[in-house]
């Protein structure tokens, strides 16, 4: 049975939304151990709140919690009992098989490196996530763990891009695709042209995508830096909720029964549903040596239910031992 860990006070709806996901994972699925970090008496009090009782969670104490906004260095030096630390550290000691936390990326991901390390040969560990397209589910790396990037990084987020795209989201074949300005070799900054130069020669690489090309899914890993990739993440994220808007507010709409919007409504949210972080939950950095998941600040229950499921796929996939092979 696998073990998984979850911070139980990360994220801005702590510990409730942490419990409740945790309590939704045990019902669905029987074979796995949920084991939740954080303040004894808080964390005990809201399982005891939500009904729970069985033999399949452990509360474990971490009476300090890092803050959403506070300094992920300082964070780390002064917090050594949170439950980022704690939770990592069990980890690394094969106490757990995962660990989740819709907590501070940044702290999180400092903690992840520092206390489990980074598979052999990566060279920077990386963060993507899913981008729904009209040709199915892709995914796209970094979106926001490196801003700064060398072309032989980027060549290392689309490898491990690759794998995870293979094994979590079931893309026989992944493509690879390198973001830029133009499809053009010559076009972008330097280390995006050098990246291309290394990458031109791979038979499972398309070359070049623009940003109107993310969407037809001209690719299934798209390859970009931090601060590319998290640009495109958040407009993803907003174009649900603000189609509608628009849609409400043209005149066309205005002429619709409430019923009749209504069924627009819905069918718009059903085809937009892989743009909801609550349905995918939260991703892994890529390039750490154990499965550390990150999820949105503000994630659900449901959210965190398939952040734990993910946990769960990703350690019996073997990810990181097929990342190793790939880099070697």
């Amino acid at each position: 049975m696998l073990k998984i860990a979850i911070d139980a006070v990360g994220g801005d709806h702590y510990p409730q939304n942490p419990v409740q996901g945790a309590l939704m994972a045990l019902k669905e699925r029987d074979d796995i151990h949920i084991i939740l970090l954080g303040p004894e008496q808080l964390v005990s009090d809201e399982v005891v709140k939500q009904g729970c009782s069985g033999n399949r969670l452990t509360v474990i104490n971490a009476p300090e919690i890092i803050g959403m906004d506070e300094s992920p260095a300082t964070a780390l030096k002064t917090k050594k009992h949170s439950s980022i630390a704690i939770g990592l550290t069990m980890h690394a000691q094969g106490k757990c098989d995962a660990f989740f936390s819709a907590g501070n990326t940044g702290a999180l991901l400092g903690a992840s490196m520092f206390i489990l390390g980074k598979i052999d040969g990566v060279l920077r560990p990386t963060i993507g996530s899913i981008y729904p397209s009209v040709d199915g589910i892709k995914f796209m790396l970094d979106v926001g763990a490196n801003i700064e990037v060398k072309p032989e990084m980027l060549v290392q987020f689309g490898i491990m891009g690759k794998v995870f795209a293979k094994n979590m989201l079931g893309i026989a074949n992944p493509r690879l695709g390198l973001m830029n300005i133009g499809e053009e070799e010559e076009k972008g900054r330097e280390a995006v042209r050098q990246a291309y130069a290394l990458l031109k020669d791979r038979e499972d690489f398309v070359g070049n995508i623009e940003g109107r090309d993310v969407l037809q899914g001209k690719a299934d890993v798209y390859i970009c830096d931090g601060f590319v990739g998290n640009l495109l993440l958040k407009l993803g994220e907003s174009i649900p909720e603000n189609i509608l808007r628009i849609i409400h507010r043209s005149d066309r709409a205005k002429t619709l029964t409430q019923e009749e919007f209504g069924l627009i409504k819905s069918v718009m949210l059903d085809a937009l549903a892989p743009f909801d972080y609550q349905l995918v939950g939260g991703v892994p950095f890529l390039g750490i040596n154990g499965v550390s998941m990150v999820g949105h600040g503000g994630s659900s229950p449901l959210a965190i239910k398939n952040s734990i499921l993910s946990a769960e796929k990703m350690v019996q996939k073997k990810v990181n031992e097929q990342i190793k092979a790939a880099l070697n």
